[in-house]
């Protein structure tokens, strides 16, 4: 209950501040193109907080945290005394609506930069993108990447840190190769092709980094016990905390992965367990739990190992000064943005499965794992979301600011408005593909509870 409370409260706190600065562009640019804000609202539904300020326009927070708008002066919906018709948002130029329609996107973008500026001005923990190991047979192991090597650039764009490593291969998907940049443990420079026909990975159950075989200089897992979970298969079988793992069906053990391929591959199998407690070697029998992922059923013991931090050479922080984050933030906000159109490009070709859509509650779920690293984290996600709220009102459903910058650039261009019947007809098929993309993407998330 505490997790899901703390996740709800994360999500409206990052969603609040993302439709503030949204709906703020829209406000902001209405009124210095001389249009009439009634109202400002955050959220929808019943008002808990309302003001009306020295401007005439009402500001409210309402009930309902999922959204927020700005009504302003328009004689479509109301009627307008004469005296205050040069104030209306359809009485002014085209040019003077599509600026007020593409400022809220833009103000997504503009909060993208400041928070990542923010982020790599307080600095972020990393790793330096070195491989501790090469998964035998992987495409990385066939274009000839070896352990120790140091990835230094993906496709002529250079990397620093494994997030880095990340971004980059996501955009890969669906593509036939990719060209690292590697220095091999000596300090020599070397090119690697990588095939990706074929690759593809499921993102619930692997990263993009692990699906084609790279395995990252990180924290140690040992083969010490350092958590059973109470009721848990391990905890039925006699296994404590302490505990030196040593061997699983006559096979000795050398690290934790070889134990959790036996276990995940054992459901409801039992397994002979040795493991060394207090110099004292004991045989134990474990039988893992059934568990059912969305691809397969795997086994499940409920415990987890002893790690051993990130060696202190392949730690730093990524910081820079006052000026140069903000370049940082505007690279990082421009490289998200080209990767969200990939994406959606892909989607719409095949290439990525619509299963990878999330809704409100992944997004949620997301907030409380930030949050709950720290601000920088916290930062990092709130900017993801801002962008992808940008990019998404920009898609030409009539719906969205998109649609409507669609309907005036065609105005634009003939002189006249878009007839109203049409208007009509674009939003009740925009709200139809809206919703029918909202319903998919909570399936997903229920999927993935």
């Amino acid at each position: 209950m505490g997790g899901f409370l703390w996740n709800l409260g994360a999500f409206i706190v990052a969603l609040g501040v993302l439709v503030a600065v949204h709906e703020f562009g829209h406000f902001w640019v209405a009124r210095r193109n001389g249009i009439k804000v009634e109202r400002f609202s955050i959220g929808f539904g019943k008002a808990i907080w309302r003001r009306v300020g020295k401007d005439g326009t009402e500001y409210v927070l309402a009930m309902i945290p999922l959204g927020g708008y700005v009504k302003m002066l328009d004689s479509r919906v109301e009627d307008v005394p004469e005296a205050l018709k040069d104030q209306a948002f359809n009485h002014k130029s085209v040019w003077a609506r599509m600026a007020v329609v593409v400022a809220g996107p833009m103000a997504n973008f503009v909060f993208a930069i400041f928070a990542f500026w923010l982020m790599f001005l307080i600095g972020v923990p990393a790793v330096k993108p070195v491989l501790n190991e090469v998964t035998a047979s992987s495409p990385a192991a066939e274009a000839g990447l070896l352990p120790g090597m140091e990835i230094q650039a993906i496709d002529g764009k250079a990397v620093r840190t494994w997030e880095d490593v990340n971004f980059a291969l996501i955009g890969r998907l669906g593509d036939d190769s990719t060209e690292f940049a590697v220095k091999n443990s000596a300090g020599q420079a070397q090119q690697a092709r990588i095939n990706l026909i074929g690759w593809e990975f499921d993102p619930d159950e692997q990263s993009p980094i692990s699906a084609l075989g790279l395995v990252p200089v990180g924290p140690k897992l040992t083969l010490t016990v350092a958590q059973v979970l109470e009721d848990g298969p391990a905890s039925q079988a006699g296994i404590k905390n302490g505990d030196l793992l040593q061997a699983v069906d006559g096979e000795t053990l050398t690290d934790w992965q070889q134990l959790v391929s036996k276990v995940q591959a054992s459901p409801e199998k039992e397994l002979e367990l040795d493991v060394l407690r207090e110099g004292q070697r004991l045989s134990l029998v474990l039988t893992p739990a059934r568990h059912e992922t969305s691809e397969r059923v795997i086994g499940y013991a409920g415990l987890a190992p002893k790690v051993l931090p990130v060696a202190d050479e392949y730690r730093f922080d990524l910081r820079y000064g006052l000026f140069s984050a903000v370049g940082a933030g505007i690279d990082r906000t421009w490289d998200l943005t080209v990767l969200t159109f990939q994406m959606l490009g892909k989607l719409v070709t095949g290439v990525v499965s619509v299963d990878n859509l999330s809704g409100p509650i992944s997004i949620a779920k997301g907030a409380g794992a930030t949050a709950d690293y720290g601000l920088v984290y916290f930062l990092g996600f709130m900017a993801l979301v801002s962008v992808n709220l940008g990019i998404i009102n920009l898609l030409p459903l009539p719906v969205l600011d998109g649609g409507h910058l669609l309907f005036y650039i065609i105005e634009a261009i003939t002189g006249r408005p878009v007839p109203e019947k049409i208007q009509e007809v674009g939003f009740k098929i925009g709200a139809a593909l809206l919703m029918m993309l909202m319903g998919l993407a909570l399936f997903n998330d229920f999927t993935r509870l």
